[in-house]
């Protein structure tokens, strides 16, 4: 793995610089001012991002192909699903085994089924996540906004309690490769009033928005004061522009309001009656899209709820991969069907865009896909099954991924995109890049791709060079 951690280094690099001169910078300028841009009628009020992170393989998940059970000496060549296809709700649609919640709620959902990735030289998690969350590809010379902290800063908030980006269930603190996700984690540019409000345990959600046990009201009102005095007279603030500055005031206005308001009760999933809170309760993960529910409920903007990236863990599958998959089956099925439900139940699906996605797909023989120089990353690399643990999908594959939007405007059990029967399972009808996958969620929130800031003297825009094309087949 020598050469994918001197990648990681460089990558590292190139981050810790676009950051620092990004400190410098003054207030982006709008170039709407002097570029007109006519902003689409908004098919949806709030976001929610379930992310797979890690690399969800398609096959075993929202894209079934041939399944082949576990036997000694199967030729891995012949391994493609190692799971079967189940009916779902919608009759010519069918996913994998273990989705059997999902695959009652496919008849509100729209399935892309071409979602596909260039390889970045080098398939890195961090990269592709980078390129997934921001629409650009690392290093840039500034650092770019998570797709949360556009709609932040271009639709501001729906409640101006709740903050608008909120962050569920990934860690950025003692995991690994925790730089690499802080580096997208982040409003850039914009400002930290814009960037994200980070719970990774959802269940302690509830006392991030406390006061400090045992500080009176009176207390917690002085301190706040105190601490604006700290970040004003700071000897630190020549390292930073006068934008920036300004910016963590208005962080820390917002943060006020918050610990002051009755709202923050949205916070607390204990205060969810038991029969509901235990549809959502299979771990993390499941606790976290009930969190969601409740604060886009209460006027969140962008919310993501993830079932954690962390290397050789969850859907990172290099070993042991059918297993592990089974596994993230049982978290993320009955919480996904309940959250669009429960969306349903009160009202908000319609208005509220959902997706399901991840940063690229896998495959048991193929690192990235034909023709590529991407190092096989593989710890697993056996002609035939030996042992259970080689029953999966152990290599990232880029050439066709799936991702799953319920809401916003989007089409009900409609299917979009195909991957080919048999390997390569390439993308072969209707590609969406990655641009365009941003381009497809700015249009049902109202955001033209072609939205941009001037960021020292050039253009940025919302989608890579503001060129994202909107899937237009996939609103009703």
């Amino acid at each position: 793995m020598l050469s994918e951690t001197i990648e990681r280094r460089r990558f590292l690099k190139s981050l810790a610089a676009a950051g620092s001169a990004t400190l410098a910078m003054g207030a982006p300028r709008v170039l709407l001012a002097n570029e007109p841009v006519e902003q689409p009628e908004a098919k949806a009020d709030a976001c929610i991002l379930i992310w797979m992170g890690g690399g969800m393989a398609a096959p075993d998940t929202f894209d079934p192909k041939t399944y082949v059970p576990f036997e000694v000496g199967l030729p891995v060549e012949k391994m493609v699903s190692t799971f079967p296809a189940i009916d779902t709700a919608v009759d010519n649609i069918k996913i994998c085994e273990g989705l059997e919640n999902i695959a009652s709620v496919m008849d509100r959902a729209t399935l892309i089924r071409s979602a596909v990735q260039p390889d970045l030289g080098s398939i890195l998690h961090s990269r592709h996540q980078y390129h997934w969350h921001t629409g650009y590809v690392p290093p840039q010379t500034v650092a770019c906004p998570h797709l949360g902290s556009w709609m932040a800063k271009v639709l501001g908030p729906n409640n101006p309690v709740i903050p608008p980006f909120i962050n569920i269930g990934q860690r950025l603190e003692g995991v690994g490769e925790k730089e690499e996700l802080k580096a997208f984690t982040t409003a850039g540019f914009f400002g930290s009033e814009f960037g994200p409000m980070n719970l990774p345990f959802p269940e302690q959600a509830a006392k991030s928005v406390l006061p400090p046990k045992g500080m009176s009201p009176g207390r917690f009102t002085n301190r706040d004061r105190l601490f604006r005095k700290l970040v004003a007279e700071s000897p630190q603030r020549e390292f930073a522009s006068d934008f920036h500055q300004e910016s963590i005031v208005r962080s820390m206005d917002n943060a006020y309001r918050l610990l002051s308001s009755d709202d923050r009760k949205a916070f607390d999933i204990t205060q969810e009656p038991k029969e509901s809170y235990e549809k959502y309760d299979t771990g993390r993960f499941g606790r976290g899209c009930l969190l969601a529910r409740r604060l886009v409920e209460s006027g969140a903007r962008f919310v993501e709820v993830t079932t954690e990236y962390v290397p050789f863990l969850h859907w990172d599958t290099h070993q042991d991969g059918h297993r592990t998959v089974a596994r993230m089956h049982s978290e993320m099925d009955r919480p996904i069907s309940q959250l669009i439900l429960d969306l349903e139940a009160r009202g908000l699906l319609d208005r509220t865009l959902v997706i399901i996605a991840s940063e690229f797909s896998r495959d048991a023989i193929m690192e990235g896909r034909p023709g590529s120089s991407a190092n096989d990353q593989a710890t697993h690399k056996v002609d035939k099954l030996g042992d259970m643990k080689h029953y999966g999908l152990h290599r990232h594959f880029t050439g066709g991924t799936s991702v799953v939007m319920f809401g916003g405007g989007t089409k009900r059990g409609f299917l979009y995109g195909k991957t080919a029967d048999e390997r390569p399972l390439l993308a072969i009808e209707n590609p969406v890049t990655i641009t365009d996958m941003h381009a497809t969620i700015m249009r049902a929130m109202g955001i033209s791709p072609k939205t941009g800031f001037e960021i020292e003297g050039r253009p940025f825009y919302v989608t890579a060079d503001g060129k994202g094309n909107p899937v237009q087949d996939i609103f009703a």
